[in-house]
């Protein structure tokens, strides 16, 4: 437990928090694929609806997020006693726990594990952690199948793609799609899709449940995150709506747990908060269909080994920042990428993190730290949508502009920070502004109807990506002075 004091640069094997791409030139690309964005649009917009009406049937919503804040900043403050908290009663009920200090030495731990038990496939409940950790490909590289079983994970998964949306994976993907993936790759995988497969919900969700079962019923280790631990009494709780993580949870002999420190709750009590907002602003539900708990183990009654691994690749990091420590209440709900109009138009695989979106934005950079995800803070028109729905009250805004800073800083001289630098020189001297100001009325020579579209460098940066008003026929400082006389 000792890396609660280690410092806080970025640690060197981070997991999937990363792309190839800056996000720019992987929006561009997004942008261009008219299924993607209406795939998009439809799913994100039916999310709002369902979630803004179970919201608005909570009198107390506003009470309610303010202690989901205040529950999560107290845990953050002291952290280190809730984590030694969880593990000794964790221990006392006959789990074991492992501390990992990076995506490295998380998938160690955990091949490891599985290997102990002699086992070369294992089923999965999902996991935004395992997903961070990059830990199938780890199991994989180690000889050993792990199994997504979460039905959006399952189609992913099945795809060889990569997930674009914390709660649902596939929302990238329609109903069509999805068929022929089924059609295509399910007889790889165990039991085939039935030849007439259709695209009706029904089918490809019976589909997916045949497919699944052989899996339950023959798998011996299973591997799961965890949305809660109550540290008072060392349980575990795993949130959900489709019934295959209690599948995951129950039949195996060996349970394996991945958990984010930060995901740590005092008492019974904290978590009855969490219950509340994480549903409704996730699922848009009054609450999950399945909600499984578990208190190490219990002779005769579901997996006889328990162990859990707590995952730290730079949280520890993010929690030594003050301005931007609150990223670690996110409760992954993902209601702050459903009404993001960035992340609509995008879809996630443009911010190269599991974590996309505006908490992408913000949670990536820092535990990767900023330099490794320069472009991702400045993915965002910063109009405070997501602020308004997040369910813990991140000020994911102030946090980007925070992060853009760390950013502007930590990248040293550039053409728009000289024009700052000489700009702010300019203006500190009055004559030479207005002289500067007059000279400005030029550049209406490059504008049409009003706007310059195309500026020579390095002001070509600028206009790339936006409309330059035209200068105004006469400054507000001339006007003054025909006006009124004087300045």
């Amino acid at each position: 437990m000792t890396f609660l004091g280690m410092p806080t640069h970025a640690p060197s094997g981070v997991g999937q928090l990363r792309g190839d791409r800056s996000f720019p030139k992987a929006a561009r690309e997004a942008l261009a694929d008219s299924q993607l964005r209406g795939n998009l649009g439809r799913a994100t917009a039916t999310i709002r609806a369902k979630r803004t009406a179970v919201v608005a049937e909570v009198p107390d919503w506003a009470e309610l997020r303010a202690a989901g804040a205040a529950i999560k900043d107290a845990v953050l403050a002291d952290l280190g006693y809730h984590l030694v908290q969880l593990e000794e009663q964790v221990v006392a009920h006959g789990g074991r726990v492992y501390w990992a200090r990076d995506a490295n030495e998380a998938n160690r731990i955990v091949t490891d594990l599985v290997r102990a038990t002699g086992q070369t496939d294992v089923v999965k409940v999902k996991s935004m952690a395992t997903q961070e950790i990059g830990l199938n490909d780890a199991l994989a590289a180690a000889g050993i199948a792990a199994w997504e079983t979460d039905l959006a994970e399952l189609i992913v998964q099945l795809a060889d793609d990569l997930p674009s949306h914390i709660l649902v994976p596939a929302i990238h993907r329609n109903r069509t799609e999805i068929r022929d993936i089924f059609l295509r790759e399910m007889g790889r995988a165990g039991v085939p899709a039935p030849a007439g497969l259709t695209d009706e919900p029904r089918e490809l969700a019976e589909a997916a449940r045949l497919h699944l079962r052989a899996k339950f019923l023959s798998a011996q280790v299973a591997i799961s995150g965890a949305n809660f631990a109550v540290a008072e009494t060392g349980t575990l709780a795993v949130v959900e709506s489709e019934g295959n993580g209690r599948m995951c949870l129950t039949l195996p002999k060996t349970l394996i747990t991945v958990m984010g420190i930060e995901k740590v709750v005092p008492t019974w009590r904290d978590l009855e908060v969490f219950l509340q907002l994480l549903p409704r602003s996730s699922t848009g539900e009054r609450m999950n269909p399945y909600t499984s708990m578990w208190t190490g183990v219990h002779p005769g009654d579901g997996p006889q080994k328990f162990h859990l691994v707590l995952l730290d690749n730079g949280r520890t990091a993010t929690l030594a920042d003050p301005h931007g420590r609150a990223a670690l209440r996110c409760i992954r709900c993902s209601a702050c990428l459903n009404v993001c109009p960035v992340y609509e138009r995008t879809g996630g695989h443009a911010y190269g993190s599991v974590y996309p979106g505006p908490i992408g934005a913000v949670l990536s950079p820092q535990l990767t730290g900023v330099m490794e995800n320069p472009s991702l803070p400045f993915a965002s028109s910063l109009c405070g949508a997501c602020y308004d729905v997040c369910p813990v009250a991140i000020d994911i805004p102030t946090m980007l502009v925070h992060l853009r800073t760390e950013v502007v800083a930590a990248s040293g001289p550039n053409p728009e920070r000289i024009a700052m630098v000489g700009a702010a020189w300019l203006m500190r001297r009055p004559r030479l502004y207005a002289a500067a100001l007059r000279l400005g009325r030029a550049g209406r020579l490059l504008a049409r109807n009003g706007v310059i579209r195309r500026l020579p460098p390095p002001m070509s940066a600028w206009t790339r990506a936006r409309d330059l008003p035209a200068p105004p026929a006469e400054t507000f400082r001339d006007w003054w002075v025909r006006t009124h006389g004087s300045t």
